[in-house]
């Protein structure tokens, strides 16, 4: 199968499911900024370097500021803004009408300063361009996608239909989401003791996913961090060990759906391997 990473979601049938391909996605797609290494940083590429080299999947962090939402990883401020990320991607989506992202967006540390709740915010940032989202709760057909962005929710809302729900986002584990319209699993096991445990997770989820139900989607982190000195998170300690592992679990894994693999620090060579996997 010939593709190039931009428009690699052009190859794929346009009545599959989003639930029936392997998709590159990033950890806190935002976090290019910290004050101490290793503490807050997850990555080195920006936003529309992310979707060009192939992620389909943002997870965007958003502190809900004077009824805006500023992008953080905890309290770090991370030099960009909800409308730089929704600006990025609908330049990427013109520029190439055959793709869709899939967008998680998570409030993230505290609340100052606003007039209003976090989704009448997100709301005001989707009435600015509503053809830009697409915000049914069921897993939809990629042709249902192309040129638009999935929302995934982690916030609460009322008013609804309001994107994929997955406001139930249980802590540091591996679990289920199971609504009306969608059914989820999810592994997030970020707080790594050991690397070895968290590969074992990573990898049993991806052997689920092959098998697994093609109307369950499956979303996998192999991102996480460790506990330094002082208990400081330690991000570098995780993904130095894990991403060589991810590139040699899809070198030889070659064929079969995995679901979303989000990782810190994705790049180009890696995304095309689970890319691969697709065709």
């Amino acid at each position: 199968m010939n593709y190039d990473l931009p428009n690699w979601m052009a190859s794929v049938d346009g009545t599959k499911k989003l639930s029936e391909l392997s998709i590159p996605g990033t950890h806190n797609s935002g976090a290019r900024y910290e004050s101490y290494a290793g503490t807050a940083m997850c990555q080195t590429l920006t936003i529309d370097a992310q979707l060009n080299a192939g992620v389909r999947y943002l997870d965007i962090r958003g502190r809900h500021l004077n009824n805006t939402f500023e992008i953080y990883h905890g309290s770090v401020y991370q030099k960009m803004n909800f409308t730089d990320v929704l600006n990025l991607s609908a330049n990427f989506l013109i520029n190439h009408p055959t793709e869709t992202i899939i967008m998680s967006i998570k409030e993230e540390h505290t609340s100052v300063g606003n007039t209003r709740s976090y989704e009448a915010t997100f709301d005001s940032y989707v009435q600015q361009n509503p053809s830009l989202w697409q915000l049914g709760e069921s897993v939809p057909m990629i042709d249902n996608m192309r040129g638009k962005i999935q929302l995934l929710r982690r916030f609460n809302a009322s008013n609804l239909p309001k994107g994929i729900n997955a406001t139930n986002w249980a802590d540091n584990t591996t679990f289920e989401i199971n609504t009306a319209t969608a059914n989820l699993k999810i592994q997030d096991q970020y707080k790594v003791p050991n690397n070895d445990g968290k590969w074992n997770v990573f990898t049993a989820l991806t052997s689920e996913a092959k098998t697994g139900s093609a109307n369950r989607l499956y979303i996998n982190y192999s991102s996480g961090y460790k506990s330094g000195l002082f208990g400081i998170p330690n991000t570098s300690t995780v993904s130095n060990d894990i991403n060589p592992r991810l590139t040699n679990f899809f070198t030889a894994n070659t064929s079969g759906r995995v679901g979303i693999i989000a990782m810190d620090f994705a790049e180009a060579g890696r995304n095309d391997l689970i890319v691969k996997t697709n065709f």
